[in-house]
C-alpha cells in the first residue's frame, strides 16, 4: 500500500496552503492525504479534568482546525483519500515520526503564532534538517503555488547526497508532465598554476566541463527509468544558493538532496538548503540520502 503524503495543520494561513498544495500533489500521485494536529492538550488540561460537561478549550480549537482543514482539502479535490488525526506531541516530535511510515511530509512555511517577520517556522526548518523522508515546505508566490512555472528545478549537489534528490525529482517531473531544469553550481578557480598559463577562456571551461560531466553521471540512470521526462542540464558559474534561487523564480518547485548522518544530530542543512528554505519563491523539497 502506498505510504501517505503527511500534512502538518495548525490552523495558520501558511498550513491552509500547504494543505492546498499537498491535495494536488496527493491527486497527481494517487496517495491517500493524512492531516496531522499536534497538540498537548490532553496532558495538561485533561489530566485535570473534571466530570463537568465543558470541553477544554485546547481540545476545542484542535478539533475546530483538524475539523476545517479535512474540510478544506475534501473540497479541493473530492476523489484523494484524507484522514485526520490530533496526536497528542509537541509538533517537531508528531512530524518526524509521522514521516517514519509517509512518502513525504508538508509543512506551511510559517506556523500559528510565530512572528511575521520570519521567514521559515521553526517547526518547519527542524522538521527540514531532521527527517528521513522528504520534506515540502510550501511557501512562494500564486504562480508557483498554483503549478503556473510548469517546470522543476533540481539542484544537483555532490553524487553521495543526490540519488534520492535525482529520483524524487524526475517522479515528480513525470507525474506533472513537465520538463526538469538540473543545475549544477561551478566557480573558475580564482588564480592559476605558473606553470599553466591558459589562453582567453580556459579557465571558466575546465570547470564547466567537470560541472556537466557531473550532471550528465548524476542523471543517466533516471534518464533511463523515465524516458518521457524532457530533462534539460544547465552548468551555470556562481555561487550554488544565488544561481538556485534566481532560477527558482520560474519553477513550481525546487528539490535539494541533503545526508542524514546517524552520528549527528544537530540541523543538518548546508547553506544552500538553508537560503532556499528562507527564501524561495516556490514551494521546497529537501530529499534525504541516508549514510
Amino acid at each position: 500500500m502506498e505510504l501517505p503524503l503527511v500534512v502538518g495543520v495548525d490552523g495558520s494561513d501558511a498550513g491552509l496552503l500547504a494543505v492546498d498544495w499537498a491535495v494536488d500533489e496527493a491527486a497527481r500521485h494517487g496517495l491517500p492525504l493524512r492531516l496531522v494536529y499536534a497538540s498537548l492538550w490532553a496532558h495538561y488540561e485533561g489530566a485535570v479534568m473534571t466530570g463537568g460537561r465543558e470541553r477544554p478549550s485546547e481540545q476545542v480549537m484542535a478539533e475546530t482546525v483538524v475539523e476545517a482543514a479535512t474540510e478544506r482539502a475534501r473540497r479541493r479535490n473530492r476523489d484523494v483519500t484524507v484522514s485526520a488525526e490530533v496526536v497528542p506531541e509537541e509538533a517537531v516530535d508528531a512530524l518526524l515520526r509521522e514521516g517514519l511510515h509517509a512518502s513525504a511530509l508538508v509543512t506551511g512555511s510559517r506556523g500559528r503564532g510565530e512572528l511575521k517577520g520570519m521567514l521559515l517556522g521553526s517547526v518547519g526548518l527542524v522538521v527540514a534538517a531532521r527527517a528521513h523522508c522528504p520534506v515540502i515546505v510550501v511557501r512562494g508566490d500564486q504562480a508557483a503555488l498554483a503549478g503556473a512555472h510548469e517546470r522543476i528545478l533540481l539542484g544537483a549537489g555532490n553524487p553521495a547526497t543526490s540519488g534520492e534528490a535525482v529520483r524524487f525529482a524526475f517522479r515528480e517531473a513525470e507525474a506533472r508532465r513537465c520538463p526538469l531544469d538540473v543545475v549544477r553550481a561551478w566557480r573558475a578557480p580564482a588564480h592559476q598554476t605558473t606553470h599553466h598559463l591558459p589562453s582567453a577562456g580556459e579557465p571558466a571551461r575546465y570547470p564547466r566541463e567537470r560541472a556537466s560531466a557531473l550532471l550528465d553521471a548524476l542523471v543517466h540512470d533516471a534518464v533511463a527509468d523515465h524516458p518521457g521526462v524532457r530533462v534539460r542540464p544547465d552548468a551555470v558559474e556562481g555561487p550554488a544558493r544565488k544561481v538556485l534561487l534566481r532560477r527558482s523564480d520560474a519553477a513550481d518547485l525546487v528539490i535539494v538532496g541533503a545526508q542524514r548522518r546517524q552520528d549527528h544530530f544537530g540541523l543538518q542543512l548546508g547553506r544552500v538548503t538553508h537560503t532556499l528554505l528562507h527564501h524561495a519563491p516556490c514551494p521546497v523539497a529537501v530529499v534525504p540520502q541516508r549514510g
